[in-house]
């Protein structure tokens, strides 16, 4: 009979929730369980649900300047284009023909008069330096 000498046996611990279980499934169980577990949870859901509306209206801000600046600010800028080109282009054929050119900070008033019972007007040009 000395050939059955016992050996020790291994077993796993049961899920079954008796006291046979390890320390390290105690320890995690008894912090799943925890109060401070479930707030963070909580809070994290909270915040996540907050960060999505977030970057909802984000988008939704962020779709409407940009068509309001492509409705109106873009138009703005190519009639303000159009205008300065035109000026250049009038600048350039008045240099042309020899007529003395205008600076924009120069305003030019031409009056006019009617000189009594002859019907005869008269122009008046006046030059202004802004």
């Amino acid at each position: 009979m000395a050939s059955q000498s016992r050996r020790p046996s291994l077993s796993l611990p049961s899920s079954s929730g008796s006291g046979n279980e390890g320390i390290l499934a105690r320890v995690s169980n008894s912090i799943s369980q925890s109060s401070i577990v479930h707030q963070g949870m909580s809070v994290a859901a909270g915040t996540a649900f907050v960060a999505k509306k977030l970057l909802r209206s984000t988008g939704k801000a962020a779709w409407i300047a940009g068509t309001t600046f492509l409705v109106l600010v873009v138009p703005l800028i190519i009639e303000m284009d159009r205008e300065q080109q035109m000026n250049e282009l009038e600048m350039q054929q008045a240099s042309l023909l020899g007529t003395p050119t205008i600076s924009p900070h120069q305003v030019i008033i031409i009056a006019t008069r009617f000189h009594g019972f002859c019907g005869a007007f008269s122009m008046q040009m006046i030059e202004l330096d802004l």
